[in-house]
This record gives structure tokens, sequence and C-alpha cells, in this order.
């Protein structure tokens, strides 16, 4: 399957895809269409439904599959699918949703062994203690969630593979900054978005719940954080504040979402790792849909920039993206 995220203009395209959200619009003429985003393991593409029916409308909702036929085109720069015809895919088509969805290239199995063996590795019992307690409590959903909406690491077990990924860094790190105290960076990582397990409604057509958009999963973690380490009768230890501070910190700006800036060098180690992480997985996204010697899409996480993709070591590149457009999409 070649995926959606390697449609060029032009192409003409009649797949399976599935629905992760939908818009409705009216033209200057008072027509309805809708905007729907499609996807596969290998990304998303807009699509344009002209002229659409109050059964579409009906239909055509987030988390559906349909079999969609039309052409790429481009608009301001970005594919786009104009959908010729659609229709909801029935139990006769040889199809399963599961095949359709985004996902880390780690299985969630592979995922946990890796968390669980950096649990292992913190010593200091409060750390420990605590951290254990708050990943056992949000088990199932911390291996299962994306890290956000929309802009990284949005495809199932997203948030544990982004965690998985700031750890295997912060290994190195350590290694080369004895001085760095591990088990608060460690536990730090693990705890630092799993505020987004309240703060997103979960897999598929994910959105912000109410406290998420009201509160935000900085707030709301650095709160549960505390309430646990009540709970547990160690709310007065300073590793407890220390592991509250590097949650509210590790966006750095207020502009982001955090109040405090990172003061001490786990907070500022983490803040690094999370942002380099993210972006990272933005610019491998766009820049697997870009040809060599041409420049991405306009990316909105990165300030607009449009990436330029060398076009030495090309085979290099392509066995990369297609090894991972197999495993996940990104």
């Amino acid at each position: 399957m070649k995926g959606v995220a390697f449609f060029k203009e032009g192409e003409h395209v009649h797949d399976y895809l599935l629905i992760k959200a939908v818009s409705k619009g009216t033209t200057s003429k008072g027509k309805p269409f809708l905007t729907i985003i499609l996807q596969d393991k290998s990304g998303d593409i807009e699509s344009k439904l002209w002229e659409c029916t109050p059964n579409d409308e009906a239909n055509l909702v987030p988390g559906v599959v349909v079999l969609a036929e039309g052409e790429i085109t481009t608009f301001r720069g970005r594919n786009q699918f104009k959908i010729r015809t659609i229709r909801v895919a029935n139990e006769s088509d040889p199809v399963k949703k599961s095949e359709l969805v985004t996902a880390a290239p780690l299985s969630g199995e592979a995922l946990q062994e890796k968390v669980t063996q950096y649990l292992f590795d913190i010593e200091n019992p409060v750390i420990q203690r605590l951290t254990r307690a708050l990943l056992k409590k949000h088990h199932d959903a911390f291996f299962e969630y994306p890290a956000a909406v929309s802009i990284h690491h949005n495809f199932l077990s997203g948030l544990a593979y982004h965690v998985c990924c700031m750890l295997d860094m912060a290994k190195a790190v350590v290694l080369l900054y004895p001085e760095v105290n591990r088990d608060l960076l460690y536990a730090g990582i693990i705890l630092h978005d799993m505020g987004k397990l309240k703060e997103l409604s979960g897999l598929g057509a994910t959105k912000y719940t109410l406290s998420g958009n009201l509160l935000g999963h900085i707030s709301l973690m650095v709160d549960e954080i505390g309430e646990e380490a009540n709970r547990l009768g160690i709310g007065q230890r300073e590793e407890v504040l220390l592991l509250q501070h590097m949650v509210l910190s590790h966006h750095e700006n207020p502009e982001w979402g955090s109040p405090k800036p990172p003061l001490f060098k786990e907070a500022e180690i983490l803040h690094i790792l999370d942002d380099l992480d993210a972006k990272m997985n933005v610019m491998t996204r766009a820049l697997r849909k870009t040809k060599p010697g041409e420049f991405s899409e306009r990316v909105f996480a990165l300030n607009h920039r449009a990436l330029y993709r060398p076009t030495f070591d090309i085979d290099r590149e392509e066995e990369a993206g297609t090894s991972h457009s197999e495993s996940e999409h990104r």
C-alpha cells in the first residue's frame, strides 16, 4: 500500500481510507461541501467533497472507513484529494479499521518493556514509588494514547513512543554529564506528558476534553502528582516538588503553556529533549512526503518553514522512509 503521505499531484486514487475529521462549509454560490481529513497508516490528507448531500453529512463522520475515488490536486502548496465518489465501507469489503490507523513503529508490548526497564533504573525510593504508582494508575491509556491532536506523535501509542525516544536520549545525556540526576530525569520524562491522558479524548478523532481546554495537560499533571504524593504519604518531600516543577516548566515559555522556566539541570534537559523529539517527528513527516531536491509544504508547527530534502544519500533516506511507513505512518 503506497499511502496518502506519498500521493502526488495528478495521481488517480481509488482506495480505502479512514475518516479522521470532518467539517462543513458553503461555497460562494451557497452550495454545501465537506472538508474531510482522510488517513491511512502513512499519514493523512485534506479532501474536498463538493456539492455534498444531507446523506453524506449524516454518514461521513470521524471513525468511519470509506472507499474513496478521485484525484490529487494542490492548493496553496499542499496536496489535496478531490473526491469524485465516496461510500461507507461495509462488512463485505476487504479492509479493517486497524489496518488504517497510524501507529508507533514499536508495539505496545515493546514500549512497555522499555519503560519498565527505565523505571527499574530509578533508585531513589520516593521518585520510583511515585512514578510507578502514576504509571500503574494510567497504564493502559499511557501505552495507547497519541501524544497530540495533530502536531507531533499523533498516532496509536504516540505518547509512549515519544517518552521512549526521550528516555533513550536521556540515557546518553547522563553518560555524557554524570552530575545529572538520572532518577529525576527519567521520572520527569515518564510523567511530563501524562496529563494528556486527561487533556485528550483518546485514539480516533482525537480532540481536547473540557478539562483539557480549560486547564491543559501541564496543570492537570502537576495537580495529580501532588494528589498521588499525598495519598502515598510523601507529599512533603523535595523530590515531589522537583517533579512537579519539571512538568510545569517543560514547555519553557509562558506562551507555550509553562508559567515557570526550567530552574535546574534536569528540568532544562527535559525541555530540550521534549522539544527535540517533537521537532524531529514533525520534520520527518514533512520530508517523507517531499521529493529529493525540493522543499516541503510549509509546516505550521515549525513557524511555517518549508523544509529542504537534500538529494545526496537518497537511497538511505528512501530505505528509512519505507521502513517507517510500513510500521507506523508517521
